[in-house]
């Protein structure tokens, strides 16, 4: 039986990494405008970071994480996210002693044994940022602005911000037992998995896409009328920059983030023509996060885009460009004194920045040609006996079907001045 690839995980051949190549160029561009530096941290990471980065009751931790112990007996996890891992490698390489805002962006795969479906894999891609080291709410308006800019910038214009806040260890605790009071008696009417989120992070029910709506319409408790002074003026202070630089916004009160380190800020990002799984990007501001990995109290923000679905919603809406077809010089050399000939030619022309093949498979002239045609040779170079006798070959543009004799040592300097890719 053939080995196939795991399951929620797949392969990218030339043709596909094409596509990434030209997504991963657009972000670095955004990244570079905006001031972020790319960080790469490792796959894999010691599991105890991921129980306190992410949470031990999340769903991630509970059940996504691929964990496994090493020949050391150290509980090792392959890494679902990447926030908790840039936190890490900011405290262990003691950035925070700088004081400024660190800019990170990364792109990476990350692992979850989740069900696979269209555009979600057990292996998959994130490109994500973190801004690390200020509170401003200019912070929060800058990343939102800049996930909106590369949308833009790729065709994706039916664009909706849907913006909340949780926010802070001041207020949360006050609206978590308004939470706990307002369900006490309607538990009954809640489903399994949320009655065990009110056991352990109540904010989280809101989030239900089995009861969310319902539970609007029981008149439940919402974070936004229950936040600290300092925590509404950060939010009204962040909605007056998006006004400001214009990026609509919807406030959405279901919109949380139910750990304890989450603060302030919320959002996902949806695109409209994706209908019921439109969202494609999601972040919010985690100011308890680094301390709650043993470093000093420091404010923090981010986002994480699925690569995978983004290219697939790209291709599906027409968006992606045409990759270029790089043409090449082919070189048809008939015998082996001329076939040693064109593979030192072939060098010449790469070493000089030209690109450059030769036959391969032992083909006759006529199959060489074939192969000339089947590459969009731009040109083709032939050397048989006659030609290696008289120094020269033959130069035809594939095109026009223009020959012209060459000497052998003019190729390079032939091709560097008539080839136009």
């Amino acid at each position: 039986m053939a080995i196939t690839a795991p399951r929620g995980t797949q392969d990218f051949l030339p043709e596909q990494t094409a596509d990434w190549q030209i997504l991963e160029a657009k972000i670095r561009q955004i990244c570079s405008l905006y001031g972020f530096g790319e960080i790469r941290t490792p796959m894999f990471e010691s599991t105890e970071l991921f129980l306190r980065g992410i949470g031990e009751t999340t769903d991630v931790v509970t059940k996504e994480m691929y964990t496994f112990n090493d020949r050391g007996g150290r509980s090792m996890t392959l890494r679902p996210e990447n926030t908790a891992s840039v936190v890490r490698a900011f405290l262990e390489h003691k950035l925070y002693g700088e004081q400024k805002v660190h800019k990170f962006y990364y792109m990476g795969p990350m692992f979850r044994h989740d069900r696979p479906q269209a555009g979600r894999y057990r292996q998959f891609t994130q490109f994500g940022v973190e801004e690390i080291g200020s509170k401003d709410p200019a912070v929060d308006a800058e990343i939102i602005a800049m996930a909106f800019q590369l949308f833009r910038e790729l065709g994706l214009t039916d664009l909706v911000l849907h913006l909340n806040s949780v926010g802070c260890p001041k207020c949360r605790p006050v609206y978590r037992q308004k939470l706990l009071d307002f369900f006490a008696d309607k538990r009954d009417q809640l489903c399994e998995d949320c009655n065990e989120r009110l056991e352990k992070n109540p904010l989280r029910v809101l989030d239900c896409k089995e009861d969310g709506e319902k539970m609007m319409q029981m008149g439940v408790p919402l974070i936004t009328d229950n936040l600290c002074d300092d925590c509404r003026d950060h939010f009204q202070k962040v909605q007056a920059y998006l006004t400001s630089i214009g990026i609509p916004f919807e406030l959405d009160p279901r919109l949380v983030r139910g750990l304890d380190y989450y603060t302030n800020t919320a959002f996902e990002i949806m695109y409209a023509p994706l209908g019921a799984q439109s969202t494609v990007c999601g972040g919010g501001r985690y100011d308890g996060l680094i301390e709650e990995v043993g470093g000093p109290s420091t404010p923090g923000i981010g986002f994480a885009i699925g690569m995978e679905r983004l290219l697939l919603t790209l291709k599906e809406q027409g968006l992606l460009p045409p990759v270029e077809k790089k043409q090449p010089v082919f070189i048809v050399a008939l015998g082996d004194e001329a076939r040693a000939k064109a593979f030192c030619i072939q060098q010449a022309l790469r070493e000089n920045g030209i690109y450059a093949e030769i036959d391969l498979m032992g083909r006759s002239m006529k199959g060489q040609m074939k192969s000339a045609n089947k590459m969009d040779a731009e040109y083709t170079v032939i050397i048989g006996e006659d030609e290696l006798a008289n120094h020269t070959a033959q130069i035809r543009n594939m095109a026009t079907k223009e020959q012209i004799s060459v000497p052998l040592d003019g190729i390079v300097a032939y091709m560097e001045t008539h080839k136009k890719g």
